[in-house]
């Protein structure tokens, strides 16, 4: 056994893949390469080393040469797109003639695809009849969801797995086949540990030096990796089959002190399922009103499932009028202080706290850009404002970024400023 726990330790360190994703769709922009993503956080998970992402067009040569160039640096190569049963997918044809094979009738794929199209036989065609033709050297995988086949050419020292670009086809046969493959033809059965610590209010330079100590005393089993996006860092560590999920936790509970009062979470959560976290822990509902963040918060908090639980609804009052007219912010405020303002966020807050008859309400006004801003107030300017039955808070950020940045970084703001201060 000490044998194989080394065994597998080594593998652990040096398994390398590369993923090539095919499909003309992805080159000129009309398909964002979700799939790279994904494949590369399932592959991390079980400590495969992805070292490069490549994206070629539907093209014999851009194929070929991809395959080549990587099956000569990896163990593991992964291939998406261009099985369907159209002329423009060619990648089945390309991987036969590259691994010097033919293709034949594989009964069980055939009895698949008339499963599968049962009830339309109007697909069962010519072209969709080319499904159940493969490579007679690879090894075939179910697709239970698609007509495509998974094919596997093992080479011995190299593996290609070759899968549908389809997003829910690949995330299932990876998930339910290629993974479990994987580990059993790799011999990968050690852990790998991920602890990931949230972390808002720090500039990812300040946190690193602030850290410092503590990351340069890390053991050489364990790994950091600073993951920050719009004010939030992400705090990783990981071991990839060397240290216990106790040594990890040792560390983790040594950083926490050093960080104290900018830390939102000990686990990979996202700042709105944590608000959902604290809402529905508390049995507190909430509402947003919005105006530089155009309804931004309220959607960040909708796409929650079972977020009906806890939110009630927003006020997107873009327009001082709206302000007045449906949130109750008071004509003389407006003229006195401006729109952008801590008198008229914490009347925005408390006005759809009361409308909606919520516990908690967040409010936001702000200048977004790239116009609008003034020396006393420019661009990036953001007022924000949390009422409670406790009573109403406010701040005003700077935000640097376009507009878009603005935004986000608002939404990000308004509850993990909420966060550190109740939960």
């Amino acid at each position: 056994m000490p044998g194989k726990a080394a065994k597998n330790i080594d593998i652990m360190k040096t398994l390398l893949a590369e993923i090539i994703s095919i499909g003309d769709e992805l080159l000129i922009g009309q398909v964002v390469n979700t799939n790279a993503t994904w494949m590369s956080q399932a592959l991390n998970r079980i400590g495969v080393t992805v070292t490069q992402v490549t994206t070629v067009q539907d093209d014999r040569q851009q194929i070929w040469n991809a395959v080549s160039a990587a099956m000569a640096k990896v163990d593991l190569v992964l291939t998406t797109g261009g099985l369907g049963p159209t002329k423009d997918d060619i990648t089945k044809g390309v991987l036969c003639d590259y691994f010097h094979t033919r293709l034949v009738e594989d009964i069980r794929v055939r009895a698949h695809v008339h499963a599968l199209y049962k009830n339309r036989p109007e697909v069962l065609n010519n072209l969709t009849a080319t499904q159940w033709l493969v490579p007679s050297s690879a090894l075939i995988l179910e697709n239970r969801v698609g007509s495509a086949p998974i094919m596997v050419f093992d080479k011995g020292k190299h593996v290609l797995i070759s899968m549908p670009g389809v997003p829910h086809e690949m995330q299932t046969v990876m998930t339910e086949e290629v993974m479990p493959y994987i580990r059993e033809r790799f011999d990968i059965s050690a852990q790998v540990i991920h602890k990931t610590v949230v972390v808002y209010g720090i500039p990812e330079s300040t946190l690193a030096l602030q850290i410092e100590k503590w990351e340069k005393n890390l053991p050489k089993t364990m790994h950091l990796a600073y993951l920050p996006k719009q004010g939030i860092v992400r705090l990783r560590l990981s071991s990839y089959g060397e240290a216990t999920e106790e040594q990890i936790q040792e560390q983790v509970n040594a950083l926490l002190p050093l960080i104290e009062g900018h830390v939102l979470a000990t686990d990979d959560l996202t700042v709105e399922q944590l608000m959902a976290i604290y809402l529905n822990s508390h049995y507190q509902t909430i509402a947003t009103a919005e105006s530089c963040t155009g309804g931004r918060l309220a959607a960040m908090l909708n796409e929650l499932s079972g977020s009906s639980a806890f939110y009630k609804g927003s006020v997107v009052a873009y327009a001082n009028e709206a302000k007045m007219n449906v949130l109750g912010v008071k004509e003389q405020t407006l003229k006195e202080f401006g729109a952008v303002s801590e008198q008229t966020v914490r009347q925005m807050a408390e006005g759809v706290r009361k409308l909606l008859h919520t516990d908690v309400a967040i409010a936001t006004s702000g200048i977004a850009g790239p116009t609008g801003g003034t020396p006393d107030k420019p661009v990036g300017t953001v007022w924000i404002a949390w009422a409670t039955p406790e009573g109403t808070t406010t701040e005003c950020f700077h935000f640097g970024g376009d507009r878009e940045q603005v935004t986000a970084r608002a939404c990000t703001a308004a509850l993990a400023k909420f966060l550190i201060a109740y939960a």
